[in-house]
């Protein structure tokens, strides 16, 4: 801000800010809404101004609207999208100036010292106004010397407020103009302060004692009797680097030598956001225009470029150069928090090769078909184990049960049998077999909140079956729905 200057504030408001994002992607014609569910109803969240024009409003619901205009069209509302798609506004409004906020459905822009690179404040404010236009996006837009008035501009009439005390401007605008709670309008219009230039010619000391302090700053902000800060969002971090050539280069050792530079200036942009890599994108620009791609999934978080340069060799080495690469652009496409590691005296070098062949292989087979076992805190058989990718995944302790378990499982299978007690002779998969020992029984109940049909049957009593012959199985016993069955087979 330049010293002296009058401090100049842009509001910018979206009115239907979520259904001109949803037509943008798919336009419709006729009346459109978008819906949300609130207190377990339907209700209108948006919409467009031919639904404004049949009588339609936001919280009205949904059934009501559809006998009201029967030819109305609907989404629901995607409410993360459109805060995305605000902050993408936010972004792009920076090229007005570099103070850019966000508000609800809106954005503040203090433009103070920059109105004069389009011309003139009205200038700006067309220019604004028609890209908004354009882009099919619905813009009030209010300027004035605070941002509670711009705000008030905006939402209450729109247009420029010249330089100087914004109450001439501000005192017929209604006291809602000054980002109030309803309670607190409502209140206010009962008291017959209907605008800001009779609330501002108020006594102060009972209306702070009766609406707090909050009626009053904000009355203050507007007027620009108490500071109101415009803080611009942060852009979050970009992990791109890029390097252009003087000479072109069809080397594989002069683009991994490349890369390599860029690996450096990667990974130091990592390291001060505390973050590691898991997907790399090369991209090599060709001299006739042409780009090739190379990408590298990473079995874990990594901002190493010792150990990422060489997972790089088979991709680069099946590139195309055709006449030669003059640029190379290397960007993390997908990024993990990665804290800090204590350098110690133990050695983690085994855990990493493990960690450099999963990607290697994964990036022929991918790395969702590398899977890895992983123990689960169940004592249902079936359920001890999941499969899991072992490059989102990492290994955890086993607690042996108390029991041995077979070495082959496999799904249960009915044998001849009766009696609670181990049969002394049965025949399975064609083979006579005859016990010799038994050990048991081991109980083991169903899991109530896991409704398997294997477990319908009840209890399940299991024994460690010898045989005369030499195998030994785990059969078990169902007392509820009397049956024996064999489920494995011990080393």
């Amino acid at each position: 801000m330049f010293d002296g200057a009058t401090r100049r504030v842009v509001s910018v408001w979206f009115p239907r800010l979520a259904t001109d994002r949803a037509l943008r992607a798919h336009p419709v014609s006729g009346p459109f809404v978008l819906t949300i569910n609130q207190d377990n109803t339907n209700r209108i969240y948006c919409l467009n101004e031919t639904a404004e024009r049949q009588g339609l409003h936001r919280g009205m619901a949904f059934s009501d609207a559809r006998a009201f205009c029967p030819g109305l069209q609907s989404r629901p509302a995607d409410l993360p999208e459109d805060k995305r798609f605000l902050a993408r506004l936010r972004r792009w409004a920076t090229r007005y100036c570099p103070w850019v906020g966000l508000e609800e459905n809106g954005l503040v822009l203090d433009i103070t010292g920059s109105s004069h690179l389009f011309g003139s404040e009205a200038a700006l404010l067309d220019n604004l106004h028609q890209r908004m236009l354009r882009t099919g996006l619905t813009a009030r837009i209010g300027l004035a010397d605070t941002r509670g008035a711009a705000w008030a501009m905006a939402h209450h009439g729109g247009g420029i407020a010249p330089p100087g005390p914004p109450l001439a401007v501000l005192g017929p605008l209604p006291v809602a103009a000054l980002r109030l709670e309803a309670e607190t309008v409502t209140a206010l219009q009962r008291l017959g302060l209907h605008t800001i230039g009779q609330l501002a010619q108020a006594a102060r000391a009972p209306l702070a004692r009766r609406f707090g302090p909050g009626l009053l700053r904000r009355l203050d902000q507007a007027l620009g009797a108490q500071p109101e800060q415009i803080s611009p969002e942060a852009d979050p971090p970009h992990y791109g680097v890029r390097i252009s050539l003087p000479e072109p280069i069809g080397l594989e050792t002069d683009v991994m030598a490349a890369t390599s530079r860029l690996l450096d200036r990667l990974c130091h942009k990592l390291a001060e956001q505390g973050a590691g890599a898991r997907i790399l994108e090369l991209t090599l620009r060709r001299v006739d225009q042409q780009a090739e791609r190379v990408e590298l999934r990473l079995a874990r978080a990594l901002r190493d470029p010792a150990r990422i340069l060489p997972l790089f060799s088979r991709g680069i080495g099946a590139v195309d150069a055709g006449f030669g690469i003059d640029q190379l652009r290397l960007e993390a496409t997908r990024v993990e928090p990665l804290a800090a590691e204590q350098i110690g005296h133990t050695d983690a070098a085994g855990a990493d090769r493990l960690d450099d062949l999963i990607t290697r292989i994964g990036a022929r087979i991918g790395l969702d078909n590398i899977r890895r076992f992983l123990p689960v805190d169940s004592h249902i058989p079936e359920r001890s184990f999941t499969l899991a990718p072992a490059a989102y995944s990492r290994p955890r302790p086993f607690v042996p049960p108390a029991h041995p378990r077979p070495l082959i499982l496999f799904p249960p299978e009915p044998i001849a049998a009766t009696g609670a007690q181990p049969p002394q002779r049965f025949r399975w998969r064609r083979m006579q077999l005859e016990t010799w020992r038994a050990t048991g029984p081991e109980r083991i109940a169903p899991e109530w909140w896991h409704d398997d049909p294997d477990w319908r049957s009840g209890l399940r009593d299991y024994w460690r079956i010898e045989t005369t012959q030499g195998r030994r199985f785990w059969l078990f016993y169902t007392p509820q729905d009397p049956g024996w069955f064999v489920q494995g087979e011990f080393a």
